[in-house]
C-alpha cells in the first residue's frame, strides 16, 4: 500500500486573469463579458502543487480577493497541507468579520487548492480521494442563453445543444409575464421535447410576481424554475414553491452549510445547488452532501465544472452538473461533453492545470 507523503505549504501564488466568454451571459442584474478569475496556485515543500480558480463575478471583486488571497500567503507558510486544520484556522482568524463575501471567496479558494495538493500527492483523482469514483454525470449546458429575446434565443438554444447536450438552462426575468412565455416557448420548439429546459431568473422577481409567473408556466415544460426572488428569502421561496408545479431550484448563494440548513428548514425548494467557492470549498461541500443525504434533496452544482464533477462523487443525491466554459481558455486540459455526459478523468487531483501561454495573455495587475 501506498502512504501519501505529509504536504507542508511553502507558498501561495495567486494571479488574476479576465477571460472573454465565447457567449455573453445577460441576466436580471446585467451583462457578463469577461470571466474575472483568480488562479490560485498551492505550492508544498514536498513537490505537489493544488491549482483551482475563483470566479469573482465583477471586476471590482477580482483586485480584492487576490490581495486577500497574496495576505495570506505569510500565514499559511509552513502548515500542514490539512484542509480542516487550515479552515479552522482561517475561520478564527476572520470570526469578528465573517467568512462570506470576498473572505468567504478566499478561504474557499484555499480550502479547493489544498484539497487538490492532496489528491495530487497521493496520486489520485480527487474523487477516488474522497472515497467515491470517477463517474459520468449528466450535465446540462448554461453557457449563453441570457435575456437575448424570443427572436435570437431559439438559434443560440440550438448551437447549445449540438455538442450533445441533453438539457440546457434560458435566463428570465424579461419586464413583462408575456416576454418570459414567447421566450420559453420559442425555445422548447427549437430543441424539441427530447431536450430538458431548466429556467433562471436570478432573483429578479418580486415574492407575488414570482408567484403569478410560476403559474403562468406551468404548463410549458420547465425542468426547474431557479431563483424566482431574492436568494436569502427562504419563506418567500416556501411560498413560490407551493405555488408552482415546476421544481423550484436555489442554492448558488448558500454562503456556507449553514444557510444551507436554513434553507431546508424553511421548506424553501424542491432542489438544491450549491456553490463549490460559497459553500465553503470541498470541506464545505462534503458537509452540505451530508445534509442533502439526510434531507432527501437532489444537489446538482453551480458553476465550477472541473471540481464540481470531482465533487459529485461524493454526493449520494447527485442529480446535474452545470457545464460553463469561462476558464476553458486558460485550462491546459478543458473539460469534455461526450454524449451529455462529464467524466471525470483518471489522472491526480482535479484535473486543473493552466495553460501558462494564455493566462499570460488574459493576465491583469
Amino acid at each position: 500500500m501506498t502512504v501519501s507523503p505529509r504536504l507542508t505549504i511553502r507558498s501561495l501564488q495567486v494571479r488574476a486573469v479576465q477571460v472573454p466568454m465565447r457567449l455573453p451571459l445577460q441576466t436580471s442584474s446585467g451583462t457578463i463579458r469577461t470571466a474575472p478569475l483568480a488562479l490560485i496556485d498551492l505550492h508544498t515543500e514536498e513537490g505537489a502543487t493544488g491549482r483551482t480558480y475563483l470566479f469573482c463575478y465583477t471586476p471590482l471583486v477580482l483586485k480584492p480577493v487576490c490581495e486577500l488571497l497574496a495576505n495570506l500567503d505569510e500565514v499559511l507558510r509552513g502548515v500542514a497541507v490539512a484542509p480542516l486544520e487550515i479552515n479552522r484556522l482561517l475561520q478564527a482568524r476572520f470570526k469578528l468579520l465573517g467568512i462570506s463575501g470576498v473572505v468567504g471567496m478566499a478561504l474557499a479558494g484555499i480550502d479547493m487548492a489544498a484539497w487538490d495538493a492532496l489528491a495530487r500527492g497521493a496520486g489520485l483523482p480527487l474523487a477516488r480521494l474522497l472515497g467515491g469514483e470517477c463517474l459520468g454525470i449528466q450535465a446540462y449546458n448554461s453557457c449563453g442563453l441570457g435575456l437575448i429575446g424570443a427572436a435570437a434565443a431559439p438559434a443560440e438554444a440550438e448551437s447549445l445543444v449540438a455538442a450533445g447536450f441533453g438539457a440546457i438552462k434560458v435566463r428570465l426575468g424579461y419586464a413583462d409575464l408575456a416576454t418570459d412565455l414567447a421566450v420559453v416557448r420559442a425555445v422548447k420548439a427549437a430543441i424539441g421535447d427530447g431536450v430538458h429546459l431548466m429556467s433562471d431568473y436570478n432573483q429578479g422577481l418580486s415574492v407575488p410576481e414570482a408567484v403569478r409567473r410560476v403559474r403562468a408556466l406551468a404548463d410549458e415544460g420547465l425542468y426547474w424554475i431557479e431563483e424566482p426572488c431574492l436568494a436569502h428569502d427562504y419563506a418567500g421561496h416556501a411560498r413560490v414553491r407551493d405555488a408552482s408545479s415546476s421544481p423550484i431550484q436555489i442554492g448558488e448563494n448558500w454562503w456556507g452549510p449553514g444557510e444551507m440548513a436554513a434553507s431546508l428548514a424553511a421548506g424553501a425548494s424542491d432542489l438544491g445547488m450549491p456553490d463549490a467557492m460559497k459553500i465553503g470549498g470541498v470541506s464545505g461541500w462534503l458537509q452540505a452532501a451530508a445534509l442533502a443525504e439526510s434531507a432527501g434533496l437532489p444537489v446538482s452544482t453551480h458553476l465550477f465544472p472541473e471540481v464540481s464533477l470531482q465533487l459529485m462523487a461524493a454526493t449520494p443525491t447527485r442529480h446535474w452538473l452545470e457545464y460553463v466554459d469561462w476558464a476553458s481558455p486558460i485550462l491546459a486540459q478543458p473539460m469534455e461533453i461526450q454524449g451529455g455526459m462529464a467524466t471525470a478523468l483518471d489522472t491526480p487531483g482535479t484535473g486543473i492545470d493552466w495553460d501558462e501561454a494564455a493566462v499570460q495573455r488574459y493576465r491583469v495587475p
